[in-house]
């Protein structure tokens, strides 16, 4: 979901005779970071009770993480271009567990939301390598094998995550309840880390510039105070501070990239490329991976906690209503490259609005009940038909998107496809679980009525905004 497939100069003169057992290593110690960006969600209610955590605690449990992943991820790519991807994947493989035992650990909110800003923080020096590593090691078809893979792994690690952390958090194994879902980490991040070190070849970019570190924590300062006021503002009155603090963060992003365009310094690599952002076609595209990330962490953080505190799931039965969802996307996401080969941003529009109508059908069924219980099954049908829409949309979206981006940047606008989607989560658990808790005076069915239209409102700006993508991908980038 957040992957490209573009060539990079540095390939191997001789496949490696390894690379699909190191890719089968990479892929599951990335797959720890694709499953926690949402595994917590369905733990939230459990979370919530533990450690007696206030609706704006939640939001950073979830909001922490996609921050500081949102924030390290260019310039953990750039590194791991310049000095070996190698050693930062290990790295990161062996510190998302660490930070992981933390997570599990933790004995008040604060600290939970700590270890998960540092969890993401390691994701992000993990995941860059796995990109730039199947990028080197795959050649041709064989690439755009390794990359179909990863992508169809990606675009359902959201519903997958929620299953998984429903089943984990009832098994409630040893007494550990929701701590279960990040304790899990830890002996999988030990086995990746030894199947890292056997298995996974050095690779690096001997053209790489070196990373603007400067830059990324202005960048990573400007994320975190978008999103610091929108968590907080509801508990505080909506201050003055607040809005300060917005437009401040705001200016710094642009700033950043202004600065950037006018007085770039020379062998240093831009976080955020003018040349890239200049191109209508993917400034586009990257809007609508952000809204898009809006509006699917911001609907399954409050579904979640609707499903448990308004219709009294367990968690694990919680989960289970999200596999309608996975269906869906199965039933699409095996067509969607081909289909956005022939008629490109067609279908991705086509995918946004059928996410858009799928969570309408939700929102009808919840607003229209008489009771304030309505079940699972009335639900089914518009979880479906929105996870069918998540496959047109998100498979092909990048390639749709870098089919107008030049070679040379490809690598770096990827890395930018994947912080938007990081930052676009952390603000839709920001927003629409604002909406939802500044609701529950009306009944958890009546707070998650009145946060659906911002989910729902997300996926048609996203159709919208696939007008103005190319009308055809190329099927270059996966060959």
């Amino acid at each position: 979901m957040s992957t490209t497939a573009t060539p990079s100069p540095s390939t191997l003169a001789e496949p490696h005779p390894r690379r699909w057992a190191a890719a089968v290593v990479m892929m599951i110690a990335a797959l720890m970071d694709l499953l926690d960006g949402t595994i917590v969600n369905v733990a939230v209610p459990s979370i919530s009770r533990d450690l007696h955590a206030s609706a704006s605690d939640l939001q950073w449990v979830v909001s922490a993480y996609l921050l500081g992943f949102a924030a390290a991820l260019i310039v953990s790519g750039h590194l791991g271009d310049r000095i070996g991807r190698r050693p930062l994947f290990l790295t990161g493989t062996v510190g998302f567990g660490l930070a992981s035992l933390a997570c599990g650990i933790a004995q008040s909110p604060g600290q939970l939301t700590a270890a998960r800003a540092v969890q993401g923080v390691l994701a992000a020096v993990l995941v860059p390598q796995v990109i730039g590593s199947f990028r080197t090691l795959f050649q041709g078809k064989e690439r755009g094998a390794a990359f179909g893979l990863y992508g169809a792994v990606a675009g359902f690690a959201s519903a997958i995550g929620l299953l998984l952390g429903g089943v984990l958090t009832d098994a409630d194994l040893f007494g550990w309840g929701w701590r279960s879902v990040f304790l899990v980490n830890v002996p999988v991040s030990i086995a990746t880390f030894v199947g890292g070190l056997l298995l996974v070849p050095a690779t690096r970019e001997r053209s790489a510039g070196r990373p603007d570190v400067r830059g990324s924590l202005v960048l990573a300062g400007g994320l975190v105070a978008i999103v610091l006021p929108l968590v907080q503002g509801r508990q505080n009155g909506w201050p003055v501070w607040g809005w300060v603090c917005l437009a401040a963060g705001a200016v710094a992003v642009v700033g950043l990239g202004v600065y950037e365009a006018r007085r770039h310094r020379p062998g240093t690599v831009p976080l955020l490329p003018a040349r890239a952002f200049g191109l209508p076609a993917f400034s586009v595209g990257v809007l609508v991976q952000l809204l898009f990330s809006v509006g699917l962490q911001g609907f399954f953080l409050v579904f979640a906690v609707w499903l448990q505190g308004g219709e009294g799931y367990t968690p694990m039965q919680a989960g289970l209503v999200t596999v309608a969802f996975s269906v869906g996307g199965f039933l699409t996401a095996p067509a969607a490259d081909g289909l956005a080969v022939r008629y490109g941003r067609l279908v991705l529009g086509a995918g946004a609005l059928m996410m858009a109508g799928g969570f309408g059908w939700v929102w009808a069924v919840v607003d229209g009940a008489a009771a304030e219980h309505t079940g699972a099954w009335p639900l089914v049908p518009g979880l479906v038909i929105a996870g069918a829409g998540l496959g047109l949309l998100v498979v092909p979206l990048v390639n749709v998107v870098l089919s107008a981006v030049p070679g040379e940047l490809a690598g770096g606008a990827s890395g930018i496809f994947s912080t938007a989607q990081q930052f676009g989560g952390a603000l839709g658990a920001a927003v629409v679980g604002t909406v939802f808790f500044g609701a529950v005076g009306e009944g958890l069915s009546g707070a998650l009525a009145e946060a659906m239209p911002w989910v729902v409102g997300a996926f048609v700006v996203c159709g919208v905004l696939c007008a103005a993508l190319p009308r055809r991908a190329v099927s270059d980038h996966l060959g």
